[in-house]
């Protein structure tokens, strides 16, 4: 092939120093005159969503083989959300994104790589690789490793690992036994995946896919069949194909398909981080995608695939019902048919002849779920910039709701409180100071809301916070409030027993205390010291913009440094 990156520092006589080194591991001349693909491998023996990548990579490695190039695999980190959840190793978990980014900036760059096949399943790993691609604008393809398989039934649908919280809750209760909830350990998750409902990791995989990132329905495989293999063999080939044709990353993370993932998002009830991830991700290509755009797409955007938590159905149920495939092709007249995706073909040339979904899971256009997408964004005085919430998850019963507030500084004492009794019905849990600055690195506020499903008040209470939620939340949630408490946002203004108002319908949320008072209160505030001042945590909470801007790290003088 012409015009190789990879042959500008492989040519002899002036590179044969660089020959030495990539034959020194048993390259050959053959290896080096072929295009160099690099395979950004998030495998390791921690994730449960990445443990089955390092077979996945394999196939992938036949592929750019079967179609003439040469692959190079390297590693990049990868957290769980689930392991991180509740303690402090949630803090590191949304700035890992940034490290995962730059570690395939880096190595892409680096090493003159002419393409890139990117291979990781979870929460923040996904959008990471997406962005690091959007910076380098070299060919690349995503690859997710898949869905876990649903687990035992469990209060009325297959569980997964957010049955345990659940069930803490119910056991702290007294709706179950000690002996039924030690049993939900072997039996909530059956197989290595992705966790199996739709929260981040799955919202991302199908964002991908609708980005054009990924081959077309790949998203939803799950970890344990031989198609995921089948897909990952086929990437393989096509990165070759799109290093032949010069297809190139910013070509397909544009502007088209970024609004193409979030309309996607919206019909499938997808993670409220999502109102961070697809912002960062249309930040690094140039793209700027405010919490205005982002929800005026999902204003007009039906909701029609509904999953767990917002139904019993789990991410292996929708994709043999269809996927993403069918649910964009449900909507394409929303869609700009004409991005252009992995396949080097459009959006619309790779939905023609796509059979309709299965109706229990997957509703058509005319027929959806709900006329508004599943997800929302607020404002109001106690979120002049932004919140976030998903009414896909939330019971009709509970889209306005009112109550008195019960303020906690960080999310431990909030679920003390919770675990001690000490919440009761109309009470809104303000859980402040996790947000991007203010946590470090806003923490996700999922085990509250499970607490309070498990004790019986999902329905008696909410949360509001400037943290951020897990996919798998129902209940009534508000989070992403903006601006933060950390940088003199009204929640941090917000007393015990001050009522707050969330009206989901006419996307609103207000602290019902006059302006002048609410000022008053601001005047005499002062920001807590911070939490963590050292390492990277100590530079993520200096550079962290606001969650209305996807949390991206901004450098906007040298003392921010």
């Amino acid at each position: 092939m012409k015009n190789l990156r990879s042959q500008k520092i492989l040519h002899r006589p002036r590179w044969s120093k660089v020959r030495a080194l990539f034959k020194s591991m048993g390259y050959s001349d053959a290896d080096l005159a072929r295009p160099l693909i690099g395979i950004a491998n998030s495998w390791n023996r921690i994730v449960p969503g990445h443990y089955n990548l390092r077979r996945v990579a394999e196939y992938v490695t036949q592929g750019i083989l079967q179609a003439g190039g040469t692959p190079l695999e390297f590693g990049v980190i990868a957290a769980c959300d689930g392991i991180a959840t509740g303690h402090e190793g949630m803090h590191y978990v949304l700035p890992s994104r940034e490290i995962i980014a730059g570690s395939i900036e880096i190595m892409v760059q680096a090493h003159k790589l002419d393409g890139i096949v990117m291979l990781g399943s979870c929460d923040k790993i996904v959008p990471g690789m997406l962005m690091g691609a959007a910076r380098l604008d070299v060919p690349a393809i995503h690859v997710v490793g898949g869905p876990a398989e649903g687990g035992c039934e469990f209060d009325g649908r297959a569980a997964d690992t957010t049955s345990i919280a659940e069930g803490l809750g119910m056991l702290k209760a007294g709706r179950i036994d000690e002996e039924t909830y030690n049993r939900l350990e072997d039996q909530v998750m059956p197989t290595c995946g992705s966790c199996s409902f739709m929260g981040t990791a799955n919202s991302m995989a199908c964002a991908a896919e609708a980005m054009g990132m990924s081959l077309p329905g790949t998203a939803n495989i799950p970890a344990t069949h031989a198609d995921r293999l089948r897909a990952a063999q086929h990437s393989g080939r096509q990165i070759v194909e799109l290093v032949r044709s010069g297809i190139s990353s910013r070509q397909i993370i544009s502007r088209l398909g970024i609004e193409n993932a979030i309309r996607l998002t919206a019909a499938i009830g997808g993670s409220t981080n999502m109102a961070l991830h697809l912002p960062a991700i249309g930040y690094e290509t140039g793209v700027q995608i405010s919490m205005t755009n982002f929800d005026e797409l999902c204003r007009t955007t039906p909701h029609i695939a509904k999953m767990n938590p917002a139904a019993a159905a789990n991410v292996a149920d929708f994709h043999l019902a269809g996927g993403v495939k069918a649910v964009m092709s449900e909507i394409l007249p929303l869609l700009h048919g004409d991005a252009m995706t992995v396949t080097g073909k459009t959006v619309a040339e790779n939905l023609v002849n796509t059979p309709k979904g299965d109706p229990t899971v997957i509703r058509t256009f005319q027929n959806p779920w709900s006329s508004q997408g599943g997800l929302a964004v607020l404002r109001g005085n106690l979120a002049p910039d932004s919140a976030i919430t998903k009414p896909a998850a939330i019971h009709r019963d509970m889209q306005t709701f009112a109550g008195q507030a019960r303020c906690f500084d960080s999310e431990e004492d909030a679920n003390q409180a919770i675990i001690d009794g000490n919440i009761q019905p109309g009470n809104v849990v303000v859980i402040r100071y996790e947000g991007p600055k203010g946590g470090p690195g806003m923490r996700e506020m999922a085990t509250a809301m499970k607490l309070l499903y498990g004790c019986g008040m999902a329905l008696k209470t909410a949360v509001v916070t400037d943290g951020r939620f897990s996919g798998t939340n129902n209940g009534c949630f508000v989070g992403h409030i903006s601006p933060e408490a950390a940088e003199g946002g009204p929640i941090a203004a917000v007393r015990d027993g001050d009522t707050i108002t969330i009206d989901i319908p006419n996307r609103t949320i207000r602290l019902e205390v006059d302006d002048e008072e609410i000022s008053t209160r601001l005047a005499g505030w002062q920001r807590p010291v911070d939490k963590i001042t050292s390492g990277y945590l100590g530079l993520y909470a200096r550079l962290a913009s606001s969650a209305a801007e996807g949390a991206v790290l901004k450098i906007n003088s040298m003392s921010d440094i």
